[in-house]
């Protein structure tokens, strides 16, 4: 008899499209929208990034609620609802003559992404894989990557028909790919009969065969986890990761015109770091399946750091070092996309995970709060980026310092477990 596809893998191409079509182009093809902005309402380039700060904020403090209702109801309403809401603050978008409209659109647009799509991918996903989570993972959150595609045709609308066209057009790919793709999605794999990564269930266990499994998966509540210092080394560099990437994702056009590229060229520039993302979060999660997780996304981070570099050197010494740039930093933030997730549920289990990894999206996303604006003033202020690209390549260096050491958090009566395949070194 044919052997069925397991349910949690189309989980996965579902969190992928969602992505795609959300994620993908309202957060990465931001960049597209922020020369436009400036020309046609005058604000300053700091103004324009703030959306990013607003749509930020909104996500850091609807994250750890977000999380909590995926670990007791799952992720089909709330993504089904923040798609709703993600289209009502584009709808908003498209009417707005104000700063203050814009910003308040953002919010909007940042509650509905944090409800359909940032936070609710990786635990909806974790619930459904516990030996493959790094490939499922990967695959799942490359679908933001694989929005790289989309940018030269966001790109194109705008500079054809306006930014307000293409604002339509991204209302539009949500309400007919995205909201009918949430109906597919299940919460966890047990409730169906099933068991993580496809695994026959087990009946009639032996006591002591049912308290090794046990063992082998670690159970933190909320509580327990904050208690650990793990919980904030993860917190704290991820933190550090999205501090230097939403900064990146939201000024790469804008700096690679200060230095002489066309708008288009720039497009592509923005658009290939998310395609070959793809490679980070689905080659890097594919190995975290076999090597050491840790290790692994010490290496990511290290990766960005060294983009970061060759991205400031591009103004002195020329565009050929943008190719390295997109290269390394693609593959670097990739990976850490991927295994940040991957090393929250190897420390704290599933049962909790959406609370707790929500919980360390809030705090992370101070992050991506501070990251754009701050590159926006400093361009306002001194009229270059280059300099702020190498601080953000060495708050990459310290990314990496926090997560090498991290320890598997020690409860006794939770018996977490590290193999040296995973953490320990």
């Amino acid at each position: 008899m044919k052997k069925r596809i397991f349910y949690g893998w189309w989980i996965v191409w579902v969190c992928f499209f969602v992505g795609l079509f959300g994620s993908g182009t309202i957060t990465y093809g931001f960049t597209s929208f922020i020369q436009p902005l400036v020309r046609e309402f005058g604000w300053s380039y700091a103004q324009v990034s703030l959306a990013t700060s607003m749509r930020a904020m909104a996500v850091s403090i609807a994250t750890p609620f977000v999380g909590w209702f995926i670990d007791r109801w799952g992720a089909r309403k709330l993504m089904l609802s923040g798609s709703i809401i993600s289209c009502l603050g584009l709808l908003l978008l498209l009417q707005m003559q104000s700063l203050a409209v814009f910003y308040m659109a953002f919010v909007i647009i940042g509650i509905g992404a944090a409800t359909a799509i940032s936070n609710a991918t990786i635990p909806t996903v974790a619930n459904w894989f516990r030996k493959h989570i790094g490939i499922a993972t990967g695959i799942a959150i490359s679908g933001a990557g694989a929005a790289g595609l989309l940018l030269p045709l966001i790109t194109y609308i705008i500079e054809t028909y306006g930014w307000r066209s293409a604002i339509l057009a991204i209302m539009l790919s949500i309400l007919i790919i995205v909201i009918p793709s949430t109906f597919l999605l299940r919460h966890r794999p047990e409730d169906y009969g099933l068991m993580p990564d496809g695994e026959p269930a087990v009946e009639r266990t032996p006591p002591n065969i049912t308290s090794v499994i046990k063992l082998n998966e670690p159970d933190f509540d909320l509580k327990q986890a904050l208690s650990g210092r793990a919980f904030w080394q993860v917190a704290i560099a991820i933190m550090c990761f999205l501090f230097v990437s939403s900064a990146v994702s939201a000024h790469v056009m804008p700096y690679l015109d200060t230095i002489g590229m066309d708008r288009y060229t720039s497009s592509f520039v923005a658009s290939a770091i998310l395609i070959v993302s793809m490679v980070g979060r689905i080659g890097l999660g594919w190995f975290s399946d076999r090597f050491n997780k840790k290790i692994l996304t010490v290496v990511a981070f290290v990766i960005i750091s060294v983009s970061m570099f060759c991205f400031a050197c591009a103004a002195t010494f020329g565009y050929w070092l943008v190719i390295p740039f997109f290269i390394l930093f693609g593959i670097g933030s990739g990976g850490v996309f991927s295994l940040g997730g991957v090393l929250t549920s190897l420390l704290f289990g599933r049962k909790h995970f959406g609370s707790i990894y929500g919980l360390i999206g809030g705090i992370a996303g101070i992050g991506m709060l501070t990251g754009p604006p701050l590159a926006g003033w400093i361009y306002d202020s001194w009229g270059t980026y280059q300099w702020f690209w190498l601080v953000l390549a060495a708050v990459a260096v310290a990314g990496a310092m926090i997560v090498l050491t991290i320890s598997p958090p020690s409860i006794e009566s939770k018996h977490a477990i590290c193999s040296k395949s995973d953490l320990c070194v």
